[in-house]
């Protein structure tokens, strides 16, 4: 489990594509201090295991799904990414919980700066739109950010308002217009529905599966 606050800016050092598959390289020299093969380490909000670990360099492995589901398939040697260790038990939830598994990515649609923030809108999937609300939680590239504004229109979108401590820490800083982000809504939300369901599978889970 993870909290949704991003530890340290990595760089993507090297991607080995394998037919449908991939391993990444990542540079991340705080997450990899006490990292060992097999551990977790979310990368922009996806959850990839630890196949190795060398000189402040962590190795993973992602599966073509999550590659056709996430924005992973987008990055390139030098890429900038949100890295973050899962929660340790005697750890602070200092954002909300977050699982690493990315039910669906956005668009950003455009951004604009106040005096102390920028506010930054997202198009959203219309199937999780029924997940978020005004003022409540999502994890956005791994980042745990609040939702300042939605809309439920054809077209679909929430805003966030960035500080400018996730503008200096994070990727989402440099983001601009039409970069692709990863999207995961609140866990809670989504057991809430499967309860009122009876546990019927919705139509909106079985996209997300």
């Amino acid at each position: 489990m993870f909290t949704g606050i991003v530890e340290e800016l990595g760089e993507i050092v090297g991607i080995d594509i394998d037919g449908d598959s991939a391993r990444l390289r990542v540079r991340g020299p705080l997450v990899t201090a006490d990292a060992t093969r097999g551990d977790s380490i979310a990368i922009n909000g996806v959850c990839l295991t630890v196949t190795a670990t060398s000189g402040g360099e962590f190795s993973a492995d992602v599966m073509g799904e999550t590659l056709d589901r996430s924005s992973l398939g987008e990055l390139k040697p030098g890429s900038a990414v949100n890295l973050e260790r899962p929660l340790r038990s005697d750890g602070r939830l200092g954002g909300h919980i977050v699982q690493g598994h990315v039910d669906g990515t956005g668009t950003i649609i455009s951004r604009r700066s106040a005096s102390d923030w920028d506010v930054v809108r997202i198009s959203i999937p219309a199937e999780l739109g029924r997940y978020i609300v005004q003022k409540g939680s999502v994890a956005i590239d791994g980042v745990s950010l609040t939702v300042s504004a939605l809309s439920n229109e054809a077209s679909p979108w929430l805003e966030v308002s960035l500080i400018p401590e996730t503008l200096l820490r994070t990727t989402l800083g440099s983001k601009g217009p039409g970069s692709v982000v990863n999207l995961e809504v609140d866990l809670i939300a989504k057991y809430v529905e499967r309860l009122l369901s009876g546990g019927k599978v919705t139509s909106g889970q079985e996209a997300q599966q």
